[in-house]
């Protein structure tokens, strides 16, 4: 007898098609239904739990897997397309994957902060970050250079105040 004999497996649930003559129709109502049904439709249409994010991202993904499930979702080849275009952008570094690109400042942004009396000068290049002439990989490794002790960059530079995410 095996070790998982008299259990069942978990169900996988069944997600409806949807009809392409009722995507305009939903779409118009995740704009106003309010959020326990948006969460109630998330759940019919991805069969899991919603994630705990905001109405405005629960709206768009429910937007766009109604038309997945109507219409189709992105073809193999296409999905395979935007990874590659996306490891030519980052180069595979999941840290820079993580940094999304509107918080980081433009390239040639000049950076100023006062410390103890001292002002120091930073600029923001497309890659990484020079300090007195010198490239650095990050804004915490400046903070650190400055004060000797180990601090936040973005916060330090005042790009991100204390406790935000």
């Amino acid at each position: 007898m095996t070790r998982n004999a008299g259990r069942t497996a978990a169900a996988t649930p069944t997600i409806p098609a949807i009809p392409k003559t009722d995507v305009l129709g939903r779409l118009a109502w995740i704009q106003t239904a309010p959020i326990a049904e948006l969460k109630e439709q998330w759940r019919q249409l991805y069969g899991k739990e919603p994630p705990p994010f905001s109405r405005s991202y629960i709206t768009s993904r429910l937007a766009y897997r109604i038309q997945e499930l109507a219409y189709g979702g992105l073809r193999p080849e296409t999905r395979a397309r935007l990874e590659a275009l996306g490891e030519q952008l980052d180069g595979g570094n999941v840290v820079l994957r993580r940094i999304r690109a509107d918080h980081r400042p433009l390239p040639g942004t000049r950076l100023l902060r006062e410390w103890k009396g001292v002002q120091h000068v930073v600029t923001v290049r497309a890659d990484d970050f020079e300090f007195e002439g010198r490239p650095y990989r990050s804004l915490s490794a400046i903070a650190r250079h400055i004060t000797g002790t180990r601090w936040n960059g973005w916060t330090f530079f005042g790009l991100r105040g204390r406790g935000e995410a």
